[in-house]
């Protein structure tokens, strides 16, 4: 039994630490927020949307409601506007400083939003989600299942507390604040990477 939590832990991992949109929100929340419990609201969505999707996947979800053509396009179109926002709002933020109050911050509903949006709304995870961790858990049934999802889960959550305390030790060794708005101005442009690369992907699909 304990086979099914290795593999799903070691599975898990695997897809987790890619440098990707997700990873790259929780850093930089973790650095930018006054107190690290700020980033909260974005860690625990990112956290609950994945374990949404693994939950899916295990219970054999699968790739149905990506099936239709259109719904895949609809989506995208979806997920590159907000990556496009997104990209535009972490470039214009400011991280808060001792010589800066006034700092522009993300709010909690801001992290929600953005972070359920580049969990939900990028066909690329989901694909890596449902079809990589839902055809593998294919090979369990009944307990072994359940603890390779629950490994699965718990690397997730894992991995979003540590980044976000990864972002907030990085940013306690910045005390100007020019080390997280260069770190900000590089995830937007990571963000808007990404949504290139699925809007080349969207128009791919739809040429003859």
């Amino acid at each position: 039994m304990m086979s099914a939590f290795v593999h799903g832990f070691i599975l898990a991992l695997g897809l987790i630490l890619p440098l990707g949109v997700q990873n790259v929100f929780i850093l930089t929340q973790g650095a930018v927020q006054r107190r690290w419990v700020h980033a909260l609201p974005a860690v625990l969505t990112a956290s609950l949307c994945d374990t949404l999707l693994i939950l899916l996947a295990v219970l054999g979800v699968s790739l149905v409601w990506l099936g239709s053509s259109w719904t895949k396009m609809v989506v995208m179109g979806v997920g590159v506007l907000f990556l496009l926002y997104m990209g535009w709002s972490t470039w214009k933020s400011e991280p808060a400083t001792g010589e800066s109050e006034a700092s522009e911050m993300f709010p909690p509903r801001k992290q929600i939003a953005f972070a359920a949006s580049v969990s939900l709304l990028n066909p690329h995870a989901i694909l890596d989600t449902i079809g990589v961790i839902g055809t593998n858990s294919l090979r369990y049934t009944g307990l072994e299942k359940a603890l390779f999802a629950a490994a699965c889960i718990l690397v997730s959550w894992a991995w979003f507390v540590g980044l976000s305390l990864a972002g907030k030790m990085l940013g306690r060794f910045d005390g100007s604040g020019r080390g997280l708005r260069t770190m900000n101005r590089v995830s937007a442009l990571i963000i808007w990477g990404v949504a290139g690369y699925m809007l080349m992907d969207l128009f791919h699909d739809r040429l003859p």
